[in-house]
């Protein structure tokens, strides 16, 4: 009886001494104490061929695991040939032949992994790869964070998505949402384009590239610049903002924004529209554009001008909108050059204005085959003080200056010889030839008539004579009219100065427009 109790003192103290012992400790030192855990917190050793415990110091054992090693938290698994496991810091390190199965969604793999169980911060070193099953991920440096599912390197990796091949200095992959962050030095390689910039975001199953820096997508035939938007990779689409850049061999365009489809080649531009074919030197602003790069074809609107390159005298032309396409070939001619050869049709209020030729009309046809201007419904042109109208009127150019112009029908020119003074020529049809952008003669067929002012050799003007032809041909020096030459049946009066009648002054039809004829370039642009 006395044993018993003196075997139950003795235990009590020394319960009594453990508790206060463990009192002792977590009041003199909180910091060491082993944080609270759950189950899915710790990281369980599952397997390994050989398992040893070695103690590291007086305080802390850690397990040392060999061959086919196993480890799992929670529904994440660990394979290697070897590791260290701490227990108390709820850590590891492995080698050799890692993969780290996160619930069989991402499998990451590597031959060196620190792993931190509490943060579920793994850090991977040589020859890393990620992968979802589409996508893969390789690298020499990785830290994987399994709780937000991301995956950071910032010593170069690449990422291998199908045939596209995505290199950067740095990249952040978000496996959740298959997305890809690269920075600096982003490189897309594919067997249909290139892209290279120093940001670009990329989903990995939707296979659509973000851009928000500086970019350049090179394809066989083309070039695109542009500082942001995006492009479906997989569909052929994309939406380009911020200024963007289209050009190949012969085009270019520019807009605020641009929707284009790869594979039909069709683009929508729009906001401040410049399309140039630099091979026919033509350009084309407008506040929108639909155009097709690969038929080279282009429709603009919203307020377009055209601009025609000449060497020192360029050509503009507005209209309600401007339709361009290339010839269509024919193949049965060997020498076709159609396939080259550009036009352009312009519809509805046309105006044209250059510093040697002005014009206007209701629509307009130039074709770079024969180089010829034709001018429909109401046509209008003034060239140094001469103006010239018919039905239908056709410029020619040679060298990309006006050379001869033809009216049809109704055909009618007039020369302003002062301030209320016009020299007049009509007839069914009228041409006429340019010497330097000046009218040199016109010649008028089929009922014509002339009215023009006869001048002394001081250069007064003393008659006016009204003469009636088949054919007429006035003939011009420096603007001015200098010779008059009848052919068939003339008929006519002269009139002195002073007593020419009021209604013999101006030819039946007579219509003088300078009041419309636009001044300068910038009256084109004005809307």
């Amino acid at each position: 009886m006395i044993y018993l109790m003196a075997m139950h003192n003795r235990l009590t103290l020394s319960a009594c001494c453990i508790l206060l012992t463990l009192l002792g400790k977590s009041q003199t030192n909180t910091e060491d104490t082993v944080p609270v855990r759950n189950s899915k917190q710790i990281v369980h050793v599952i397997k390994a061929d050989i398992f040893r415990r070695i103690k590291q110091d007086s305080a802390k054992d850690l397990n040392l695991l060999i061959g086919n090693v196993e480890l799992r938290q929670n529904n994440t698994i660990f394979y290697c040939d070897s590791a260290i496991q701490d227990n108390e810091l709820n850590q590891f390190e492995a080698f050799g032949n890692i993969h780290i199965n996160d619930a069989d969604s991402v499998h990451t793999y590597s031959q060196y992994l620190k792993y931190i169980g509490d943060t579920r911060i793994a850090n991977l070193k040589t020859k890393v790869k990620m992968t979802d099953g589409k996508g893969v991920l390789t690298t020499d440096n990785l830290e994987y964070d399994l709780n937000a599912k991301l995956g950071t390197y910032l010593e170069g990796g690449k990422v291998v998505n199908g045939k596209s091949v995505l290199t950067s200095k740095e990249g952040y992959y978000y496996a959740d949402t298959k997305d890809v962050y690269f920075q600096k030095n982003v490189r897309l390689v594919d067997p249909e384009y290139t892209l290279a910039s120093d940001t670009l975001l990329y989903n990995v199953n939707s296979e659509v590239a973000s851009f928000v820096a500086a970019t350049t997508i090179r394809d066989a035939k083309s070039r695109i610049r542009t500082r942001s938007g995006f492009y479906d990779l997989k569909k052929g689409k994309a939406n380009f903002t911020n200024r963007p850049i289209m050009d190949d061999s012969t085009q270019f365009v520019i807009a605020d924004k641009i929707n284009y489809d790869k594979i039909s080649g069709e683009g929508i531009a729009d906001g401040n529209v410049i399309y140039t074919d630099t091979s026919e030197g033509v350009a084309m602003l407008s506040g929108a554009a639909v155009f097709n790069n690969q038929k080279k074809d282009i429709l603009s609107y919203k307020h377009p001008v055209m601009i025609l390159k000449q060497d020192n005298d360029s050509l503009f032309i507005a209209a309600d909108s401007f339709y361009s396409a290339y010839h269509n070939r024919d193949t049965s001619k060997k020498a076709d050059r159609s396939d080259t050869m550009r036009y352009f049709n312009a519809f509805h209020h046309v105006r044209i204005f250059s510093d040697s030729l002005q014009g206007k009309c209701d629509s307009l046809f130039y074709s770079t085959i024969d180089s010829v201007f034709r001018f429909f419904l109401d046509p209008i042109i003034w060239t140094k003080g001469s103006q010239v109208s018919g039905d239908t009127l056709l410029l020619t150019t040679k060298n990309k200056k006006v050379d001869q112009f033809f009216a049809n029908e109704n055909a009618f020119s007039i020369n302003e010889a002062q301030v209320g003074l016009y020299n007049q020529l009509k007839g069914n049809t009228m041409s006429g030839t340019f010497i330097d952008g000046t009218l040199d003669f016109i010649r008028a067929k089929g009922n014509g008539e002339s009215l023009y002012y006869l001048q002394d050799q001081d250069s007064a003007y003393v008659g006016m004579d009204y003469t009636q032809a088949d054919a007429i041909i006035f003939k011009f020096i420096q603007k001015e009219l200098k010779r008059v030459t009848w052919i068939n049946s003339a008929t006519g009066t002269t009139y002195p100065f002073k007593k020419i009648p009021a209604d013999k002054r101006e030819l039946r039809n007579f219509r003088w427009l300078d009041a419309i004829r636009p001044k300068n370039a910038g009256e084109l642009f004005a809307y």
